[in-house]
């Protein structure tokens, strides 16, 4: 079995949305991030804008990763080929001077299978969830720069740079063993499968938490820094950091990939760590 392995790629989105454009268009949609307050609110009066506060905003970059994995068989097996005659009065026929006895109408055929099966795996992993996410593909039409220095060069000073708890290792796993199996077959001519890409992936997100005073309640507002899609977020990225993430876990992630055929883990480690000792000397 011949494996072969992609080199490992970070790739940086930057915005096309304006910080001042994103905050406009939170401020604009943050009602609906209220859910059912929101819509009872909406049948009786409309909630003024100064009942409501900007606690928190952030412009962070999202990670995930491409996985794209390609196998390919090229073999050859013998089998035995069930051939139809003519008709029920056919009781044998001779085929390159060799006799069949024909039983229910076919008789039986030796032959020699020349067998080739190409085979495709391709997820997209959010780093944060950890969910294979296939709408992450449309950011690959979007220019993706390729890192090829220091990331935290090529980002604003105040961005947070969200480290991955996605194991690129578990990934490579799950991908490869949809890929490679047993071929019954007497004689093997091409036995491959390729990982063609093992690419980490930095999207830019704005997020804005607000407060709706009168009802002493809390709702975050997402905008995508590159296509303007605004969605209610679940979490702001400090609360990331103090319920997922710790040092041990980061650094596990190398050591999780020691030993495998495929280099895991370490481009998030380096990511990680960078943010995580900035933090430290702050």
């Amino acid at each position: 079995m011949e494996i072969q392995v992609a080199e490992q790629r970070i790739f940086l989105l930057k915005d096309k949305i304006s910080p001042e454009e994103a905050k406009k268009h939170a401020w604009d949609k943050k009602m609906s991030a209220f859910d059912m307050a929101s819509k009872i609110t909406g049948f009786f009066s409309r909630a003024k804008d100064d009942d409501f506060e900007l606690l928190y905003d952030e412009h962070r970059y999202q990670p995930f990763w491409h996985v794209l994995v390609k196998s390919k068989y090229v073999y050859d097996r013998t089998a035995i080929y069930q051939v139809p005659v003519m008709g029920l009065e056919v009781k044998s026929i001779t085929f390159e001077e060799k006799d069949y006895t024909t039983l229910s109408g076919k008789f039986p055929l030796s032959v020699m299978e020349h067998c080739s099966e190409e085979g495709e795996e391709e997820v997209f992993v959010d780093g944060v969830t950890n969910k294979n996410t296939p709408d992450l593909k449309k950011y690959l039409s979007l220019t993706p720069e390729l890192v090829t220095g220091e990331l935290e060069k090529l980002v604003p000073e105040k961005s947070i740079m969200v480290p991955p708890v996605a194991r690129v290792s578990a990934i490579m796993r799950d991908s490869l063993a949809k890929m490679i199996k047993g071929i019954q077959a007497d004689k093997i001519i091409e036995e491959s499968v390729e990982v063609t890409c093992v690419d980490l992936y930095y999207h830019p997100v704005y997020a804005y938490q607000f407060k709706w005073i009168s009802k002493n309640k809390e709702a975050i507002v997402e905008v995508d820094g590159l296509t303007g899609e605004i969605k209610t977020g679940a979490r702001i990225f400090r609360e990331y950091m103090g319920k997922i993430l710790n040092k041990d876990f980061l650094f596990d992630l190398g050591a999780d990939a020691t030993g495998l055929i495929i280099p895991g883990g370490n481009i998030a480690v380096k990511v990680a760590k960078k943010y995580l000792d900035n933090k430290n000397k702050q």
